[in-house]
């Protein structure tokens, strides 16, 4: 009767608490479309994509910035992979740029808008 005896299961009061990952990275989310939508009205709309794809990259590149400084553990790891969620999503979203939008971000023009 081996089966029966439970001396043998992990206890629960072990692990550590689960971490609220998919809470934070839909809040993160919400936040970088709330941020894109009030850029919106600042730039061009040919900039727009250019713009959230660095919004992306920053609050990336502060989240692994804050992982390695603050979060010591466990917890790193789902920011670290926060971050690299972002960094990926952001690499997505830069594929969607024309080549010529890029062009008129930062070639010099004498034309009035």
């Amino acid at each position: 009767m081996a089966f029966l005896e439970r001396s043998q299961i992990v206890r629960t009061a072990d692990r550590a608490p689960p971490a609220n990952g998919k809470e934070l990275m839909a809040g993160i989310l919400l936040a970088v479309l709330l941020a894109a939508l009030a850029i919106r009205n600042l730039v061009p709309a040919d900039a727009l994509a250019p713009a959230i794809v660095t919004l992306l990259f920053a609050v990336g590149a502060a989240m692994a910035g804050a992982a390695w400084l603050w979060h010591p553990g466990r917890s790193r790891t789902m920011w670290l992979d926060l971050a690299g969620a972002l960094t990926f999503i952001g690499i997505v979203v830069s594929v969607l740029i024309e080549p010529d939008q890029m062009v008129r971000l930062f070639a010099l023009s004498d034309q009035p808008e």
